[in-house]
């Protein structure tokens, strides 16, 4: 989504005042020199080279890391409010468990008629070999994560559910440890909700879903597809904060019927596998037979109780953005509840009256690929050519149940520092859940992105975004 005028500021009110959230921030930033601050700005993007918080861009050149942008003016949510967001964030996120669950097994939503069938029967992320298995715990989406988009005081809406492998949540914990290593004073005017520990929690939740055959203490690993993987990073920064193994497929075998991990001392086993490769790699005797990223067997294994595998596969479904048009649906099924988190309006390509609409819309709207992400395989009506929305048109006519289609929202904006001091910015926010039998998580904040341009909608950072900590006032 690209270009609009937002109609909400979320530092500054409509009279020019500032919001309560940021009156104290407001108060310390007139107080720093310019100089100081364009100082400190330097300093962090150092801090992220140094630290290595870059990422590649696929489809171009690869071999090329860009640093992400780090914005050093946090973006702030008074503890109310974020009450009421977690409270949506939580039922959601509940729904979506459930649905797996029901999906995998008796699809009571499919007979009630609520979710049309074929939204899965032909879609390559739901897997008939977890149709009957119910994971350890009974945990699809042991780790999910929700974006948000806000366009006034109380209008949030999900974005889109990311509950497959979510990414993102290292530049959260490196966000606010380079604030708390810059600003350390400003820590002491403003009251802040933590975010550091998310990886012990991580670790607590992802051992609760152990598997029935573990004995003593669950062993976890962090399942990578190595160091040329855009998200390696993440990868090797999480298995190092939560103390588990970081390991590639050829670490690893099924050995006695369970997935055993090489040490010193020969094949261990693991209990818990954090799998950040697709599903598709996963297991090349069920899935594809050339993957070398993952473990032969490890399925059979996973079926019989040997280990836990998070996020479970065929959670895929959930990203699914029909899956996504269809969640207000989904969540009054499953809770008996109204979404409290609301939707985008969505217009589902596969209908005919829907797709008529799309078609007479198209320079208005934004389309995306149901199973696109990151940004890529979309049309954003407004700032798009004559001819970039032809060929589009092309598209949607020739295969229309591949798409659907949104308006282009006004996003919220929030400060960002610049060289002419503070200006205003788009944003988005994805928090992060941690699911496990008895429990659910969110941790206070998330991954706020930013459009650094001017006007700019377009907050992901393999589209020029960057970042910014994300502060949950504490009451």
């Amino acid at each position: 989504m690209t270009e609009a005028t937002s109609k909400f500021d979320e530092m500054k009110q409509p009279d020019g005042g500032i919001r309560p959230a940021y009156e104290e921030y407001r108060q310390w930033h007139e107080e720093q020199a310019s100089d100081l601050l364009r100082r400190k700005h330097l300093e962090a993007e150092g801090n992220f080279r140094r630290t290595g918080i870059t990422f590649n861009v696929y489809g171009e050149n690869e071999a090329e890391e860009r640093l992400i942008p780090f914005d050093m003016v946090p973006r702030i949510i008074d503890a109310g409010e974020w009450r009421r967001l977690t409270r949506g964030i939580e039922q959601r996120v509940r729904a979506l468990n459930a649905f797996m669950y029901d999906l995998y097994h008796r699809q009571e939503i499919i007979r009630a008629g609520r979710v049309p069938e074929r939204l899965f029967r032909h879609n390559e992320a739901w897997l008939p070999n977890m149709v009957g298995f119910t994971p350890p715990g009974g945990v699809y989406t042991h780790i999910v994560g929700i974006d948000l988009v806000r366009t006034g005081p109380d209008e949030w809406f999900v974005l889109e559910d990311n509950a497959r492998t979510p990414s993102g949540v290292s530049y959260m914990l490196e966000n606010r440890e380079t604030m708390m290593a810059m600003f350390p004073e400003l820590f002491t005017r403003v009251a802040v909700e933590p975010v550091s520990d998310y990886p012990r929690r991580l670790a607590k939740s992802l051992a609760a879903c152990a598997p029935p055959a573990t004995k003593g203490k669950p062993v976890v690993a962090v399942l990578t597809p190595g160091i040329y993987n855009s998200a390696y990073f993440e990868h090797a920064f999480l298995a190092d904060q939560m103390g588990a193994e970081l390991v590639e497929g050829s670490d690893l075998r099924v050995v006695d019927g369970r997935v055993g991990m090489r040490t010193t001392r020969g094949f261990q086993p693991v209990d818990v596998i954090y799998r950040r490769i697709d599903d598709d790699f996963l297991d090349p005797l069920t899935f594809n037979p050339s993957s070398v990223l993952g473990i032969p067997g490890i399925m059979d294994v996973y079926r019989a109780g040997g280990v836990t595998i998070a996020n479970a596969p065929g959670t895929g479904v959930c990203d699914d953005k029909a899956i996504y048009s269809f969640m207000p649906e989904i969540v009054e099924f499953y809770t008996g509840e109204r979404p409290l988190l609301p939707n985008v309006q969505t217009w589902r390509c596969s209908e005919a009256d829907s797709l008529a609409y799309v078609l007479d819309n198209l320079g208005d709207l934004v389309v995306k690929e149901v199973h696109g992400s990151g940004g890529y395989g979309m049309l954003i009506g407004p700032t798009a050519t004559r001819r970039e929305i032809a060929l589009f048109r092309k598209k949607l006519e020739a295969n229309p149940t591949n798409y659907i289609a949104q308006p282009t929202l006004s996003l919220s904006t929030c400060p960002i520092f610049t060289k002419k001091g503070l200006a205003p910015r788009h944003v988005d926010l994805r928090p992060f859940v941690l699911v496990s039998p008895d429990n659910i998580d969110i941790t206070p904040g998330g991954l706020t992105r930013v459009a650094m341009k001017k006007g700019s909608l377009v907050v992901n950072s393999s589209q020029g975004g960057g970042t910014k900590d994300t502060w949950v006032l504490k009451d």
